[in-house]
């Protein structure tokens, strides 16, 4: 092969391979750069929360149905329970057997037993003064007087004994009625407990048993919440020391497709969720639909950053976090700022006469 036919082919596989490059050309342009934390979420009542039953029981009545309009105490649910019925029952028979009025015939027998010590006492101490007299006049025999002695120290003792009895059995009615009357009412909480009423001023969601079926401690028997909504997001570990109190949200839902609303940070919940490493943060509407359920899906960005007209280039433009490829092929370093899936700001490198291109894939 000669020297000009071997130039020839090379030059041939030249223009192949230049005809192949992607020549796609862009300049930068000014927009704005937002940049945002992507998160998942639902839809909430605020204050939304399960009803359960403080005890198992059969479902009695149900004063309510899902839609409903309810006021805070309001009753949801009468369940039965036979035992909490018949202890509340047992506890107002024995208040009202124990009760302190109720028994104070027996302190009367125990005054009684005081006034009796009393007259006693007086009547032993006439008697050992009246002896005292008799044997400073040298009548009567030591016997004697040391009898009305020992009669008369009897007798005080005995009226301490009395008043004593009387003291105590006073305590033991007051500490008896006293406890009876508060098993009373602890009972009649559990009997209380019974009738379930709503936490909140709001609406009955859901209702998820029917009259005479099993209610239980362990099952949410309704949903309950207010009637003004928030937004639950899940926010990944590594992007939750973006998220701030305040920040702007952005908002799509499957049930307004097309449509964009907006809402802000309202609280980040401290604790990660270990099961799926994300952060539960709570939002609030500040532009929303006018028609919301409980439990809508929704996707969200969180603005984290925002600038207003700089000059960016498409990320697909991008070879790296920080190159482009100049229109003649050359590779050409950046300073990026703000980036999110579609531009990036660029700070410094380029100009808005540059032209870049579209690098290979």
């Amino acid at each position: 092969m000669n020297t000009s036919r071997l130039v020839m082919i090379l030059y041939s596989i030249f223009l192949l391979v230049g005809c192949g490059e992607n020549t796609e050309t862009v300049t930068p342009k000014l927009a704005d750069v937002v940049e945002s934390v992507y998160a998942s979420g639902i839809v909430k009542s605020e204050n939304q929360y399960e009803v359960f039953a403080n005890s198992n029981g059969i479902v009695e009545n149900i004063f309510v149905k899902e839609g409903d309009l309810i006021k805070k105490g309001s009753p949801l649910f009468q369940i039965k329970n036979i035992n909490s019925k018949l202890s509340a029952d047992n506890a107002r028979l024995l208040s009202l057997a124990n009760d302190y009025a109720m028994n104070k015939e027996k302190l009367l027998e125990a005054q009684k037993n005081i006034e009796f010590a009393q007259k006693k006492l007086a009547n032993d101490s006439m008697l050992f003064e009246r002896q005292q007299k008799l044997w400073r006049q040298n009548i009567g025999s030591k016997v004697e007087l040391e009898q009305k002695e020992l009669n008369y120290e009897n007798a005080k003792v005995s009226l301490i004994r009395a008043q004593a009895a009387y003291d105590d059995l006073n305590r033991q009615l007051q500490l008896i009625s006293s406890q009876s009357k508060n098993n009373q009412k602890i009972a009649e909480s559990a009997e209380n407990d019974l009738i379930i009423r709503s936490d909140v001023d709001g609406y009955v969601y859901s209702i998820n048993v029917k009259q005479g079926e099993m209610a239980t401690a362990q099952s949410p028997i309704a949903v309950v919440g207010k009637e003004n909504y928030i937004i639950e997001l899940e926010v990944d570990e590594f992007d939750i020391v973006k998220i701030a109190k305040g920040q702007k949200v952005i908002i799509r839902m499957d049930s307004y497709q097309n449509q964009v609303f907006e809402g802000q940070v309202r609280f980040i919940y401290p604790m990660m969720n270990e099961r799926t490493r994300t952060f539960r943060v709570e939002a609030v509407f500040t532009k929303g639909p006018t028609i919301l359920y409980p439990n809508l899906t929704l996707e969200a960005n969180i603005v984290i950053k925002e600038k207003k007209n700089v000059l960016t280039i498409p990320t697909s433009y991008l070879l790296n976090d920080s190159s482009i490829l100049l229109e003649d092929g050359t590779v050409r370093n950046l300073k990026i700022g703000l980036k999110d899936y579609s531009i990036a700001e660029i700070i410094s490198g380029i100009d808005k006469d540059t032209k870049i291109r579209m690098p290979q894939k």
